[in-house]
């Protein structure tokens, strides 16, 4: 049976590794939307990445954002729902933490904006003017996402000690090394998206999801169909029902054009 629903990750998957939208995925995904196929895109951006590529769900306007903390009606440009780590909870983990990895530094992504501990460091992805100070002082409001850094430490040491501090009071997940973000419990995208799903009327088996990194694994073991990009971690690659062409090879298009003989 044809899916009803298409759900992709951004970066890695759909975007080339510029982080740009290749004509021919695009000309693929506006035949898509003219085709009456809801497209939601489901990634681990924040909201205040996503502006420029808004166009790319089409006119059925839904966005699921920062891992699943967020679901965003892009046609009333308002937040649908919002899953965060309230502030005493977010200090909590910081304290937790830092017992398995004392060389710990943190930021936060808030609705109201970023803000982080001065010995974080990520100069591409840090706004101009963004807080700067303790946890205790920049952690003003529920955190959409806690990410974790640990200069000195291995990727496998950061994610291990992660893991062990949180427990189940919250969901770490990962898609670079040397990072860790961290999301209120129970939320991933395939939460997220099943949510979007049941107010649609759409089955988890009508559903064809796209993905390249291991924070997409809970969403495509739970799509009906799920397809992993040729350049996906190898966890991926070991969980996708089809393996597509690449994110520079316009995999996602090249699999969407044969699903739906666009």
């Amino acid at each position: 049976m044809t899916p009803k629903l298409v759900a992709t990750d951004l970066d890695g998957t759909l975007l080339d590794s510029r982080g740009e939208l290749s004509e021919r995925t695009r000309a693929v995904l506006d035949r898509l939307d003219a085709a009456g196929v809801p497209l939601v895109v489901v990634t681990a951006r924040p909201l205040r990445w996503m502006t420029d590529l808004w166009p790319v769900v089409g006119r059925h306007g839904i966005g699921v954002v920062s891992n699943g903390a967020i679901v965003y009606d892009v046609a009333e440009a308002r937040i649908h729902e919002l899953e965060g780590i309230e502030v005493e909870a977010g200090l909590a983990l910081v304290a937790a933490i830092r017992e398995q990895l004392p060389n710990a530094v943190f930021a936060f992504e808030m609705v109201s904006g970023f803000a982080r501990e001065p010995a974080y460091d990520e100069p591409h992805h840090v706004p101009d003017g963004s807080p700067s100070g303790t946890p205790e002082e920049v952690l003003t409001g529920p955190a959409v996402k806690v990410l974790v850094k640990a200069p000195g430490s291995s990727p496998a040491e950061l994610r291990a000690g992660v893991v062990a501090a949180v427990g189940d009071t919250a969901t770490p997940t990962w898609s670079t090394a040397g990072l860790v973000e961290i999301s209120a419990a129970g939320v991933t995208k395939a939460a997220a998206l099943a949510r979007v799903c049941d107010r649609l009327g759409i089955a988890a088996a009508d559903v064809v999801a796209f993905g390249d990194m291991p924070n997409d694994l809970a969403l495509l073991e739970w799509a009906g169909t799920s397809y992993a990009v040729a350049n996906a971690d190898p966890q991926v690659l070991a969980v996708a029902d089809h393996v597509t062409a690449s994110n520079d090879e316009d995999g996602v298009a090249l699999a969407l054009t044969g699903i739906f003989d666009l």
